[in-house]
């Protein structure tokens, strides 16, 4: 069993990274996807010390020749503390879903470890804050912060907040937000950019099609294992980011392809149909994009190069 010594105040915590935790927990169908390997609390009110195995190689992850890491990587490793800490240490019920609102990253490229063999033994250190909850009853919302380190330095970190609703408050957002979706399909979804173009490895990997001058969320594979791993009724935050990641990389000709950071706010769900809209403009190593769905904004951020 491979282990890490960490803590606060002088109090040895081991992680593990011999196995995986539950997957029900981080809302994957396949262990494979699953990162994290174990999570603990730490000395401090609610701080939580995370061991995440990254492998080296990953099918859907593009390589830029550097050997470091998918920035998408980091994303989903923060998604999954963002679900596990949550159900896991505050109690909130199974049944409850997680609707993530926002979420941020930023790296240190100078102070990032290469990829080795096997898979890299990451440990975070998650705090969560803005704890929200029903009158005497379950957590609803809360925030999260994480820092990323491997082999004794830290490179990285995120962060974002997620509401956790029960389904009949889920079920009135939805109605609410399904509202810009429309039986219409704007044409070209089977003309799509070449996968060198948008910088991923493989057609299947493809999120994007072409309209026009436009660009549209359109995921080449709906049973893609990594993006959809597990049913979902709107397109998840993740296809978003890879699709401004992918718009940025197919405007610049691919080279803007790893961002160095990035944030993404979520203004309402994207709905599988019609397929939205990508809007991505270019200044200089920033792209700032908007995610556009029958005329109404669904998401925006940015994304920062070196």
């Amino acid at each position: 069993m491979s282990t890490s010594t960490v803590g606060a105040a002088g109090k040895s915590e081991p992680l593990s990274w011999s196995r995986t935790v539950e997957r029900e927990l981080v809302h994957r169908t396949s262990v494979a996807e699953v990162l994290l390997t174990d999570v603990r609390p730490a000395d401090t009110a609610h701080v939580f010390l995370a061991a995440a195995s990254w492998p080296r190689a990953h099918a859907t992850f593009p390589r830029d020749g550097s050997q470091r890491h998918s920035p998408l990587i980091l994303v989903e490793t923060l998604r999954q503390l963002g679900l596990y800490v949550p159900l896991r240490f505050y109690a909130v019920p199974a049944a409850f879903h997680a609707v993530i609102t926002d979420l941020y990253f930023h790296l240190r490229p100078a102070d990032e470890t290469p990829a080795r063999a096997g898979a890299t033994q990451v440990t975070c250190r998650a705090r969560v804050s803005a704890v929200r909850r029903l009158r005497d009853g379950p957590v609803v919302g809360l925030r999260l912060n994480v820092t990323f380190a491997a082999y004794g330095k830290t490179f990285g970190c995120g962060g974002g907040g997620v509401r956790f609703l029960d389904g009949a408050r889920f079920t009135a957002l939805r109605a609410a937000s399904a509202g810009v979706a429309s039986s219409a399909r704007p044409s070209g979804q089977g003309n799509r950019p070449p996968a060198a173009r948008l910088t991923v490895n493989h057609p299947h990997d493809v999120v994007l099609a072409l309209d026009g001058d436009g660009l549209l969320v359109s995921p080449a594979d709906p049973l893609h294992p990594f993006f959809f791993d597990h049913p979902t009724d709107h397109v998840p935050g993740m296809v978003l980011l890879e699709a401004a990641r992918q718009a940025a990389s197919y405007g610049s000709r691919g080279r803007l392809s790893r961002p160095r950071f990035g944030w993404l706010k979520a203004s309402r769900f994207t709905e599988p149909a019609p397929p939205a809209r990508v809007l991505c403009t270019r200044h200089r190593s920033t792209c700032a994009f908007r995610i556009v769905q029958g005329g109404t904004e669904t998401a925006y951020g940015t994304l920062g190069y070196t």
